[in-house]
């Protein structure tokens, strides 16, 4: 892999073109955020609690400390592309590329995007282009975010265009992000929500499964452990202070969640991804 390193050896920004999906055929964590640019293949992507089909051209999305894999249905080509938060701040970059809660921090859309061909030849352009300033005596990391920056604006521009033309009306299941966003810090169960929606258990879980690819019970865990990494991430409060934010008994039983979830304690989750810059503007 072509990587950029800091002084204190974090990976800053990794490339490499593969034909070999042998590191993601078991579920794997990593500490960065991740593009996969597809080029030939097709499989299905699980990315914590769901799966998705793609075919080749495409591009998948991961969060630092996501558990993804592929299970390949054709032979795969692929490049993955992947860079630290102290690298590029996406939450600090928010209006530029408008990428985070869109392609990465979204439990509610498919961490992909379908390529033209015409796309996938303009990644692949930018994907050379970044491999050859690596390979630079000297690379410059201005230019590197500069390219970064491009690949993620262009792919937030093609997910809100594909968003689009493929949004279908659901009353129900929009009215369901809106109480989810408003409540999952109190209502943690599916049959809450189906009250609130006058809904039977039954047809909510159809009707979420069918909309997000997620039944009801695995969108209000996720959506309550997006808060929590975002807490971690994107602050300098205590896992203590968190945990009360959250509205968790104790630090300790946060923890025990957190871990089941994610595979990593909360601590290990902060250490690993970073604390944002983002957590200091407020000062």
């Amino acid at each position: 892999m072509n990587k950029v390193f800091s002084e204190n050896k974090t990976l800053l920004l990794g490339i490499e073109k593969s034909e070999n999906n042998s590191f993601l055929d078991m579920p794997v964590q990593f500490s960065e955020y991740t593009v996969l640019l597809i080029s030939k293949g097709e499989g299905i992507y699980h990315a914590d609690f769901a799966s998705f089909a793609f075919k080749a051209p495409a591009i998948l999305f991961s969060t630092p400390q996501q558990s993804i894999s592929i299970k390949e249905i054709t032979p795969l080509t692929y490049t993955a592309l992947q860079f630290h938060g102290d690298f590029y701040c996406i939450e600090y970059h928010r209006k530029e590329v408008a990428c985070n809660g869109l392609l990465f921090n979204n439990i509610y859309v498919e961490p992909s995007i379908k390529l033209t061909n015409e796309q996938h030849q303009l990644y692949c352009q930018l994907v050379d282009q970044i491999i050859d300033e690596i390979k630079q005596q000297t690379p410059s990391e201005i230019v590197l975010r500069a390219y970064l920056q491009l690949i993620l604006a262009k792919s937030s521009s093609l997910k809100i265009t594909g968003e689009k033309q493929n949004f279908q009306k659901d009353e129900k299941m929009d009215q369901f992000k809106i109480l989810l966003e408003e409540n999952f810090l109190t209502l943690h169960k599916a049959s809450d929500y189906a009250s609130l929606l006058s809904m039977t258990a039954n047809n909510f879980t159809k009707q979420c499964s069918k909309r997000f690819n997620k039944t009801p019970t695995q969108m209000i865990q996720e959506r309550l452990i997006l808060e929590a990494k975002k807490q971690l991430h994107l602050t300098r409060l205590s896992i203590k202070e968190i945990a009360y934010a959250l509205k968790f008994q104790d630090e300790y039983y946060f923890s025990r969640v957190f871990k089941k979830m994610t595979k990593v304690s909360p601590q290990t989750f902060r250490k690993t991804t970073g604390i944002s810059i983002v957590a200091d503007l407020s000062k």
